[in-house]
């Protein structure tokens, strides 16, 4: 890989639990002193370690069992590469993405993931609900009832990330330009379709807006925080946003940035939810730069 890259993700989480915290009885994760949930980079790279799994990709880091049931350690994992790091990189695509940490026996290697996202956040306040119910099926003989289920959801959340790739830390992983462009392909499908997000506490996923912004080769800076400027607009309260269509995205202060960088900027690419409304539309907000739909929007 040799240019730099930013990446700006924005989804949405109906009647779901984006993230739980299984420190604080798996509720979502909710900022008390604002009111705004967020998400953290290890549940984004979850589902798209997972997504790229279902892609046919080989992934490194993923839950293993032997036939006994028990998880497979590292060690016997590493032990499938012949505890070679080579071997590693070569063929796992989410430790060229994210790097990865190991101390084995004997062998201590650090690789820093040329990939790396913020954590997610909301754009508006959020309320978190309590649902309560039974099932159909006891837990038990004698048992009159069946049981009882509850769990924690918020009933909207509009989520944007922020990520970067940079080039140097890309040389140590050996990450390539296809790499960022299959793992962008895993983001967008994984929260939409992904084993992963049709469980019962997370069904209800669904990417709104995804737009990489890929720097010219020797570019030695870049915009950073682009989570930042975005805003949502609404003449709704905001815990009672319960759409992608009661909102606009407000992508003013990106535009103002852009300008500032155009000269950077190489291309981007981008793929939008037809249901989405922003303002101004991205071909304005990049005016003068080479911009176009992801080769891969179509597929999905």
């Amino acid at each position: 890989m040799k240019s730099r890259r930013e990446f700006l993700f924005i989804y949405d989480v109906s009647w779901a639990n984006p993230n739980g915290d299984t420190m604080d009885e798996n509720k979502p994760r909710i900022d008390e002193e604002t009111g705004i949930n967020y998400v953290t980079d290890v549940r984004l790279k979850r589902t798209v370690r997972d997504q790229l799994a279902e892609m046919g990709h080989e992934v490194f880091i993923k839950e293993e069992r032997t036939d006994d049931g028990n998880l497979k350690t590292k060690e016997s994992i590493f032990a499938k590469y012949g505890n070679d790091y080579n071997q590693v990189l070569e063929k796992c695509i989410d430790i060229r993405l994210f790097g990865g940490t190991f101390a084995i026996k004997n062998q201590q290697r650090c690789f820093t993931g040329p990939v790396q996202f913020k954590f997610g956040k909301s754009l508006h306040r959020v309320k978190m609900e309590f649902v309560k119910g039974t099932t159909v099926m006891p837990s038990a003989e004698q048992k009159a009832q069946g049981t009882m289920t509850e769990m924690y959801v918020v009933p909207y959340s509009l989520i944007v990330f922020y990520g970067i790739a940079n080039e140097n830390a890309a040389k140590e992983t050996k990450l390539k330009d296809e790499d960022i462009d299959i793992m962008l392909k895993a983001l967008w499908v994984g929260h939409k379709s992904s084993t992963d997000v049709i469980s019962r506490s997370k069904f209800g996923h669904e990417p709104r807006l995804l737009i990489e912004i890929i720097y010219k080769e020797g570019t030695l800076t870049h915009m950073g925080e682009l989570d930042k400027l975005v805003r949502i607009n609404t003449d709704k309260r905001d815990e009672e946003i319960r759409d992608i269509e009661e909102v606009e995205i407000d992508l003013s202060r990106l535009k103002e940035k852009v300008q500032k960088y155009k000269d950077k900027i190489e291309k981007v690419n981008y793929i939008i939810n037809d249901r989405i409304r922003i303002e101004p539309s991205l071909k304005e907000v990049f005016s003068g730069i080479a911009i176009e739909e992801f080769k891969w929007a179509k597929e999905v």
